[in-house]
This record gives structure tokens, C-alpha cells and sequence, in this order.
């Protein structure tokens, strides 16, 4: 039986990056996310079930519909961590849509912190958790028809990468040019606004604390690239204080611990609304790329910042 919603609240979030298409219809499902978050009875049910709803649409850059590395697959990456200090993470893993839900089982079936690659899968399918699924959208089909990537070893797909991963800007139609006919269009004209799409849920019942987020990855990464999701205090953190989602740019948000310099804050007695907008901030200072973040503290506070065109969230539920 569902615990009273007055004592759960859910933030969730579909990622920083550009303006997206069809942003009603994607609020929609972060409206979706949240509420079904905050019928859940801890805030460990709450992160994991909100996360699954956002990892089934195809909308996101999680699950399906998550971004193609430079052999075409899709490898889902997540992490999950309550205010207790459990944690469990899992990467680079095909076939995967409930990337959480693997990350749920790393904290509480084993003794570990990060299980990646094809041993991640395996205790996937050992504990329940759907493998072999088509992450494949329409979207993501379309697009990496209307390229051309590297074939050989990763030496020769390199100069090819460090052209095309983490492009921004409008997806250019099959033979076209950009506009201008600027001599870099091959690196802008084959991206989508989708590609820093991770999604994430911060959730308390004015006591405990989780923190969850689950990513596709980003376009055009080598293959086996992992980003910051996985990473404790990169893509997630929580404390007794609060806890908090990053999304972004993946290397700039694990060199800087962009969630855990959130969750610093609410450690230090700012607000989560203060907290982000100053983890933001000086994130911003210390790079130029673009990032986002939710934050939860343990008194049903929320807050969110970004410093990129566009991110989405959603929230449900108030403590009393």
C-alpha cells in the first residue's frame, strides 16, 4: 500500500542541453515521473520507479532512446545512492533499459560500488532485470543513417570523434549543408538537441534521502565511453543533508563532482534551491560547458539550475 503522497517529495529531471522538441509532450512524462515517484513508500522506491518512467520514453537520453556510441550500440550507464551512503552503480551496458534498476541491485545484492560492461548484464538477467531489449528509437535510427562513422581500430575512429562527440545544434537532412557552408558543419550538422538528455530523481520523506540518475550516454562517443553517471559525487550524491541529479557534459561534470559540490551546500545549511543555483555558478566559472542539477534536502526542500538553454523538470508530493 502506498504511503500518504503528503510525505514523499520527488524532483525529477530530462536533462540539460538544448531546446527540445515537443517539450509539452516531454513534461508530460516528467509530470508522469514524479507523481509515480512519490506514490512509493521510501525514497529509494521513489528515485528508482520515477528514473524507470523516464528510461522507457524514448523522449530521453536514457534507456531507449539513449545516444549511439561509434559502434552504433547504445550502452546505458546509472547510479543510485540514499542518505545511509548505499550506493550502486552500473555501466556501459547494451540491451539494458532499466540501467537504475541494475544500479539498485548493485547496492543491495552485492558488496560492491560500480559493475560495468557484459558482468553488469549478467547479474541483470541473474536478478530479473530485463536484458537483450531494442533500445533503438526512430529518432536514433534516423540519425545515424544520416552519417557516415568510423570503421578500424579507435586510433583511426579518433580524429572522427573528437569532431563529432558532444556536437549541439540542429540536425542537418541527409546530404545537406550546414548554413553558410561553414567548413565545420560536419561536426554541428548531425547533432540533436536530445544528446545531453540523462535523466535524474532526488526524493525525500522529510527523514531519508535518495539520489538517482541513468543516462544513454552521448552521441558519438568511442565505444565503452563512460561518462560522469556512474561516478559517485559526479552524476549523484545524497547525504543526511540532501542529495542531488547532474546532467550535462559528461567529463566536465566528473572532473568538477558537480552533484557532490550540490550536496556540499545542504552540508554546509544552504537551502536546496540556493545550492543549486551555486553549484551552478561556479561550475560555470570553472568550465564553459553546459550542465544541470536537481537538488532535495531532507526538509522536502527542491531546487534545480542550469546553465545551458534548456532543462526540464518535473515534482510531486510536499512533507508536512
Amino acid at each position: 500500500m502506498a504511503l500518504d503522497r503528503a510525505r514523499m517529495q520527488v524532483i525529477v529531471h530530462g536533462g540539460a542541453g538544448d531546446r527540445p522538441d515537443e517539450p509539452g509532450d516531454r513534461q508530460e512524462v516528467l509530470d508522469s515521473a514524479a507523481d509515480r515517484g512519490a506514490d512509493e513508500s521510501t525514497p529509494l522506491d521513489a528515485v528508482d520507479a520515477a528514473v524507470g518512467v523516464l528510461e522507457r520514453s524514448p523522449r530521453f537520453n536514457a534507456g531507449t532512446g539513449g545516444a549511439r556510441q561509434s559502434d552504433g550500440a547504445v550502452r546505458t550507464d546509472a547510479g543510485i545512492m540514499t542518505s545511509e551512503r548505499a550506493v550502486g552503480a552500473a555501466c556501459s551496458m547494451p540491451g539494458v533499459e532499466r540501467a537504475v534498476g541494475v544500479a539498485r541491485v548493485v547496492l543491495e545484492a552485492t558488496p560492491h560500488v560500480l559493475l560495468s560492461g557484459e558482468h553488469a548484464v549478467a547479474l541483470a538477467e541473474d536478478y530479473g532485470v530485463e536484458t537483450g531489449v531494442d533500445l533503438l528509437s526512430d529518432r536514433t535510427r534516423e540519425r545515424w543513417d544520416r552519417t557516415a562513422p568510423p570503421e578500424g581500430p579507435p586510433s583511426e575512429q579518433l580524429s572522427w570523434i573528437h569532431d563529432h562527440f558532444g556536437a549541439t545544434g540542429e540536425a542537418m537532412p541527409e546530404g545537406g549543408e550546414a548554413d553558410g557552408g561553414d567548413e565545420d558543419a560536419d561536426r554541428t550538422g548531425d547533432a540533436d538537441p536530445t544528446d545531453h538528455d540523462t535523466v535524474g530523481a532526488v526524493a525525500t520523506d522529510g527523514d531519508r534521502v535518495a539520489a538517482a540518475t541513468s543516462t544513454g550516454g552521448r552521441w558519438y562517443a568511442l565505444a565503452g565511453r563512460v561518462g560522469d553517471v556512474p561516478q559517485v559525487g559526479s552524476g549523484f550524491f545524497a547525504t543526511p543533508s540532501g542529495g542531488a541529479s547532474a546532467t550535462g557534459a559528461g567529463e566536465a561534470i566528473a572532473t568538477h563532482g558537480l552533484a557532490r559540490r550540490a550536496v556540499d551546500l545542504l552540508d554546509n545549511g544552504v537551502d536546496a534551491a540556493d545550492a543549486a543555483e551555486r553549484a551552478i555558478e561556479a561550475f560555470g566559472t570553472e568550465t564553459d560547458a553546459e550542465a544541470g542539477v536537481i537538488v532535495a534536502d531532507a526538509d522536502g526542500g527542491l531546487g534545480s539550475a542550469f546553465n545551458s538553454a534548456a532543462m526540464q523538470t518535473g515534482s510531486a508530493g510536499s512533507i508536512e
